[in-house]
């Protein structure tokens, strides 16, 4: 996906001085990825800019999924209340908050005990989260189009009858609900010295069946194309096997859960071209290589 090139602006940065009690004394730094959102080093924090369709309703709600997993698992990186108690102000149109920077680098999927790691450290995050019951998300998440058996129109090309009705039956036979990070892959993750020591950007976070985000996560985390079987049902078995939430998957489940996820990031993709952006060969690549995955994987 394309990288945001979103401004910290000089009104932004008095706007966080005034409302956080903090001085930002600091050159920012800005820090590496966003699709929609851009992050600053400044000091030891990190400011976050969102995009201006973003209501601070929305941005609250998803704060709070992260607050209350920060309150028991450490990894979990949440947001700094400002004096007034609000996670998130509103600056030339624009969401903004404040966050703790940690230190660390993107961990090496490739590296199996890092993907043992990923597995492992889901497992808890939906065991803090599973206990948790926040009011509804004030806006719909991008992942729930289509989730539940309705015919997601936003993607035409990738329309699966056969898919729909098997959402629709899946989750009719599992009705368990609970708060998600909702966008678990690597690159929303820290390592540090071979450990994986921080979960960011809870921008997507969804209620919703567990064995959807354990699917996307053994997708992202083990088998990015498909084409690696034996390393998603790894993923899930490490996941289980460290006391995750989610039941039992056996692999029709895996792969039509996983279909759902690649389905809403074409739609995702389409949606942001049409808004202006602009791809470069690898992300046209990657979204290519994805849409194969698609149909590849149809059980």
């Amino acid at each position: 996906m394309p990288f945001v090139d979103t401004p910290l602006t000089v009104p932004m940065r008095r706007a966080v001085q005034d409302a956080w009690g903090r001085r930002i004394d600091g050159e920012p730094v800005r820090l590496y990825g966003g699709e929609e959102s851009a992050a600053y080093r400044v000091d030891d924090l990190v400011v976050r800019v969102g995009p201006a369709r973003r209501t601070s309703a929305e941005a609250e709600w998803c704060h709070s999924i992260a607050v209350h997993a920060a309150s028991t698992l450490p990894e979990a990186v949440a947001p700094l209340r400002a004096l007034g108690g609000a996670t998130v102000i509103r600056v030339d149109g624009r969401p903004v908050s404040v966050w703790p920077y940690v230190e660390g680098g993107w961990p090496d999927e490739e590296q199996p005990q890092v993907r043992t790691q990923g597995a492992r450290l889901l497992a808890r995050l939906h065991r803090t989260l599973a206990s948790h019951r926040p009011p509804p998300r004030p806006v719909a998440s991008f992942v729930e189009t289509g989730l539940y058996g309705e015919a997601p129109h936003d993607v035409p090309e990738l329309a699966d009858r056969e898919l729909d009705r098997w959402l629709a039956d899946f989750h009719r036979r599992n009705p368990v609900r609970q708060p998600l990070h909702g966008d678990f892959y690597p690159g929303n993750t820290l390592a540090r010295d071979g450990r994986l020591v921080a979960v960011l950007d809870w921008d997507e976070a969804v209620v919703g069946a567990p064995e959807m985000e354990v699917a996307s996560a053994a997708l992202e985390w083990a088998d990015e194309y498909g084409d690696s079987p034996a390393r998603r049902r790894r993923f899930v078995t490490d996941y289980h096997e460290a006391g995750g939430t989610a039941g039992g998957m056996d692999d029709e489940t895996l792969v039509q859960l996983i279909r759902h996820r690649l389905r809403r990031e074409a739609a995702y993709f389409e949606h942001a071209r049409r808004q202006g952006a602009e791809h470069d060969e690898d992300g046209l690549e990657h979204h290519e290589r994805r849409v194969k995955a698609f149909f590849d994987l149809r059980p």
